[in-house]
């Protein structure tokens, strides 16, 4: 078949015309013929068995019955009237009862010919009944590329007020089926068909929509499946290994004496192996002659700063500038607090550039940073301006890269002729199998081990009513010397409700806390920036033992002070959420407690997300659970919803589709990069088609 008529627009299928076209294009998104082709059914309904009448039960389940009609009778209601056909086959009658639309039914109706109903049955006065059955005549049915099983298609209410059912979808279907012959290009190789024993596309096309049983259906839907991670993987693996071929990048290959002197003289603490793993990978990449471009994940508290100032060294050991970015002024100011001191007595020139810098100060930093005097700069979006010029940027480094769109990634990539080389590191821990996709064009390293002397925090989960105990051992913990953080949700939505619950939580903590003995800090989203920092300072410095916010202090406050956190409304949050807020205490040397504070009111994903933060302290765990309890739209947060638009595979229920996808995605390129041997030479076309008509990167936002 000529790939090229998928393409036809969808106007040109019989049966649809304008009205209907307008309404697919702007319902469902089906343009062409390949879209509806996509349109995958969400279930289907086993229709392999015809019951008889006297074998119905009392269980409202959905059932198909063939006999005829044999009698049509209006009766009137309390509202309006109801239309009644007496239905019979040769074991008994039952009754099949419309509420809306008795005139076309009535004309429509044949009496005493062989009809096959199906619908849910309810037992009334004595007898079955089925609402608005589907009704075809036995000689149609009979007739039709019909099957067993029959595909329900995702639908709009829209559709369905406007005639366009499922039924209508399956008859548009067949139409295209017929159209088509049937007949659809092969897009996978015979040795990926063979090895996997996959069916041709032909075949899983066909028994997506009109599966005959389960074990065709589930061949389809494997296939398909594999076929739609696979051209993923190809896209992703393929894109990195250009990156490694094509793009060159700066050679570090001395390990020079800021490096070696950090490292003998001002390490704070002995390296975890998992540090140490992660350093040399770095390193391989930096003396490739390719531009590096990692991902590194590592657990709130992991020790990934450090590994960041170590590159960022060996950077400098090697004649270039490096520049780290942070997604807040806060993290910034921090990033920038905690390395200065680390290499105050180096021979390293480390300056800070956010927004609130002043002019002298940002004239001075552009002058210093275009003579090359400036080691390492530190700083917000503010580095991004074109203002900042470098006199030679050989490392950037980006903080919880979520945060920041692909277009400000590649900003920093323009700030030299030869681009810089990238690592991005965050503490939201990506599950294995979502990073695969969503960072695939990215190599991943991940620290898993904390440094040492760090205790596991204490997560405990309390209801409402022990609310004094938990004041009481507050009141304990202050004793010690130690500070406290209360989080109240604020959600969009509900805005207003959750300023109202923060302000009485804040008013009833006075209450229990009264100053002069006790001072509280406040910080919440409708404060001014100047005043959030003032309340934030205050804590920091010790001045105040409890800071009540909202999540504003989600992302890497650092207080080594603060052993306890307390999270209302916990049932609000998502675990990834929980475990970034539980992230904010445990850095000191003190045992540390996180409560998870609720009502008894709770939802089942709600007390799974309870049981998680109580059992486990490890982010890749809680990132599974939460990835399965979410789907993959909402774990990268608002900025990224919608991650992966997939037709038919789901990337956590399809994990193991995904690795099997990805390993031979691998395999192939590794032999055939270009995909010019003969047995690839189909992967090639389909890639091709793949990028003219649909380009993979409108999966991943």
């Amino acid at each position: 078949m000529n790939p090229e008529i998928l393409q036809t627009p969808i106007d040109y299928l019989k049966g649809v015309g304008p009205n209907r076209a307008d309404l697919l294009r702007s319902e469902l998104s089906i343009h062409t013929y390949q879209d509806l082709i996509n349109f995958f059914p969400n279930r289907y309904i086993d229709k392999t068995h015809y019951y008889k009448i006297n074998q119905l039960q009392r269980n409202s389940s959905e059932v198909q019955i063939i006999g005829k009609i044999i009698h049509l009778k209006t009766v009137e209601q309390n509202r309006g009237k109801r239309l009644v056909a007496t239905f019979v086959d040769e074991t008994g009658q039952m009754e099949l009862v419309w509420f809306r639309g008795h005139k076309w039914i009535r004309e429509s109706i044949k009496i005493n010919e062989p009809y096959v109903i199906f619908g849910r049955t309810n037992w009334f006065n004595g007898l079955f009944n089925m609402p608005h059955p589907e009704m075809e005549l036995l000689t149609d049915h009979e007739r039709s590329l019909r099957t067993a099983m029959q595909p329900v298609y995702p639908s709009t209410e829209k559709l369905t007020s406007r005639g366009i059912t499922n039924r209508v979808i399956n008859k548009l279907m067949q139409q295209l089926f017929v159209e088509t012959q049937s007949k659809f290009s092969e897009t996978l190789s015979s040795s990926i068909l063979n090895d996997l024993k996959l069916i041709s596309k032909s075949s899983a096309l066909f028994n997506i929509h009109f599966p005959k049983n389960q074990q065709l259906l589930a061949k389809a839907q494997y296939r398909l499946k594999f076929e739609e991670l696979f051209y993923i993987q190809l896209q992703l693996i393929t894109k990195n290994l250009i990156r490694k071929n094509k793009i060159k990048g700066f050679n570090f290959d001395q390990v020079g004496p800021l490096f070696n002197e950090f490292y003998k003289s001002y390490l704070p603490f002995e390296l975890t192996n998992a540090q140490k793993k992660v350093i040399k990978e770095i390193r391989n990449d930096l003396g490739s002659n390719a531009q590096m471009n990692r991902l590194l994940q590592g657990d709130v508290g992991s020790g990934k700063t450090i590994v960041a100032l170590m590159v960022m060294l060996l950077a400098i050991d090697n004649g270039f500038q490096a520049c780290l970015m942070a997604p807040t002024e806060i993290l910034a100011q921090q990033h920038y607090n905690g390395i200065y001191e680390l290499v105050k007595k180096l021979d390293v020139n480390i300056q800070l550039l956010t927004g609130s810098t002043k002019t002298s100060e940002r004239k001075e930093i552009h002058r210093q940073l275009e003579s090359g005097e400036l080691d390492i700069l530190i700083g917000t979006h503010a580095i991004l301006e074109d203002k900042v010029q470098f006199k030679n940027l050989g490392l950037a480094i980006i903080d919880e890269q979520h945060r920041f769109g692909v277009a400000q990634r590649s900003k920093l990539w323009h700030k030299n002729e030869t681009p810089p080389h990238i690592l991005v590191m965050t503490a939201t821990p990506i599950p294995r199998t979502l990073a695969m996709s969503l960072y695939g064009d990215l190599d991943i390293s991940v620290i898993n081990e904390l440094p040492p002397g760090r205790k596991p925090v204490k997560t405990v989960h309390r209801y409402d009513s022990n609310r004094l105990k938990v004041f009481r051992f507050i009141r304990d913990e202050i004793e010690k010397g130690r500070q406290v953080y209360i989080v109240y949700p604020l959600i969009q939505e509900s805005e207003k409700m959750d300023y109202k619950d923060l302000m009485d939580g804040y008013a009833s903590i006075e209450r229990e806390f009264p100053k002069p003995k006790y001072q509280i800090s406040i910080v919440h989203g409708q404060m001014k920036s100047a005043d959030k920092d003032y309340e934030m300072e205050r804590f920091v410095k010790g001045e105040t033992q409890i800071m009540v916010a909202t999540t504003v202090i989600e992302v890497g406050v650092n207080v080594p002070n603060a052993s306890v956190m307390i999270i209302e409304s916990a049932e609000r949050f998502g675990l990834s959420q929980l475990h970034q807020l539980r992230g904010r205490v445990g850095r000191g040397a003190d045992q540390s407690y996180c409560i998870l504070m609720t009502s008894h009111k709770l939802s089942n994903d709600s007390k799974t997300r309870l049981e998680t933060m109580v059992r486990t302290n490890d982010g890749f765990e809680i990132a599974e659970v939460d990835l399965k309890l979410r789907g993959p739209g909402d774990i990268m947060g608002t900025q990224q919803s919608g991650v992966l638009n997939l037709r038919i595979a789901d990337i956590v229920k399809d994990n193991e589709i995904l690795k099997t996808a990805r390993y031979y995605a691998m395999k192939i390129l590794k032999d055939d990069p270009s995909l010019s041997q003969p047995e690839n030479r189909v992967l090639r076309h389909t890639y091709g088609l793949l990028a003219k008509h649909k380009n993979i990167w409108n999966y991943i936002s």
